[in-house]
């Protein structure tokens, strides 16, 4: 028993230490999320340690807690995220690891959760936590929903059937947003969940599938913008592009060809579109025209 007030004496001190000089901050893009949506987040450790650490070897160097605020319950854990990749940390300096980690737990009820993160240093034996950081799971409002079959080369058998939706919430309490959700047909399996972008309350979206399945959809956004977006049927925002309203009203539209359009208004440009204006080149300094050299001629006197 003697020997062993020393051994956890001595590990209390060091988790003292290492928490003293050794800094862990986690930060979150937003503190509202759809259910299946992206959760990136970013970590910075801060070494105030006066030696170098080593991390990175394993995945145990940097996990993640998260706890169910509504119950007290762990969040069911479905993987382990992708951190392993070793570095240095010298003193005094910051390493920043940004990733998504809705992969990897179950976050598909609504409520309110807690994250820490936790940095495990392994020369000195000892976990630094984070600061919690609390976030919502919330549900939108569904807007419109649609069936559709998934594009295949096979036709001896009926097409996978998945499901469009668009839904609003009120992102922060202060900005109503759009997004769009694919499911399957019971909306039991979210293949993917996007955010389109702002909208105000009175929009009426128009949407529109073409021949390969795409969603075609065109809101108001402001005042006088109007948001056009297509998605594929995996949920990947393929197109986006912002109108202002100048003279008519954008809406969607075939062309002659039969391909899907906006109709009206004006696109904005985007800047990779925006010519590259290349000054000319500077001129090469000239050289003086050689002297000229006049033939003395001797006088004869």
């Amino acid at each position: 028993m003697k020997y062993l007030l020393p051994a956890i004496a001595a590990v209390f001190l060091a988790f003292r230490v290492s928490a003293q000089v050794i800094g862990v901050e986690v930060k979150l893009d937003q503190e509202q999320f759809l259910p299946g949506e992206t959760l990136p987040i970013t970590v910075r450790v801060f070494n105030n340690a006066g030696q170098t650490l080593h991390l990175g070897a394993d995945a145990n160097w940097l996990t993640f807690t998260i706890v169910s605020l509504d119950d007290n319950s762990a969040v069911i854990k479905t993987g382990d995220p992708d951190v392993i990749k070793t570095f240095d940390l010298g003193s005094t300096e910051v390493a920043t690891k940004r990733l998504d980690i809705a992969p990897y737990y179950e976050l598909k009820r609504r409520g309110r959760y807690r994250l820490t993160a936790t940095v495990h240093i392994a020369e000195w034996g000892s976990d630094v936590n984070s600061a919690p950081k609390e976030f919502d799971i919330i549900d939108g409002a569904e807007l419109w929903s649609r069936d559709f079959g998934v594009p295949s080369t096979a036709t001896d058998r009926p097409p996978e059937v998945r499901k469009y939706v668009l839904e609003e919430a009120n992102y922060l309490r202060k900005q109503l947003r759009m997004y769009v959700l694919v499911t399957d047909q019971s909306r039991r399996q979210v293949f993917n969940v996007k955010q389109v972008g702002p909208m105000v309350s009175f929009s009426q979206p128009e949407v529109q599938l073409d021949p390969k399945s795409n969603l075609h959809v065109l809101y108001q956004s402001g005042a006088q913008t109007f948001i056009y977006s297509v998605i594929n049927p995996d949920g990947k925002i393929e197109q986006q592009d912002i109108y202002d309203l100048f003279d008519t009203r954008p809406h969607l539209g075939v062309d002659q060809d039969g391909t899907m359009k906006v109709i009206g208004g004006v696109r904005r440009v985007k800047p990779g579109e925006l010519p590259t204006i290349v000054p000319p080149p500077q001129l090469a300094p000239t050289s003086p025209p050689p002297a000229t050299v006049k033939d003395s001629k001797t006088k004869k006197k």
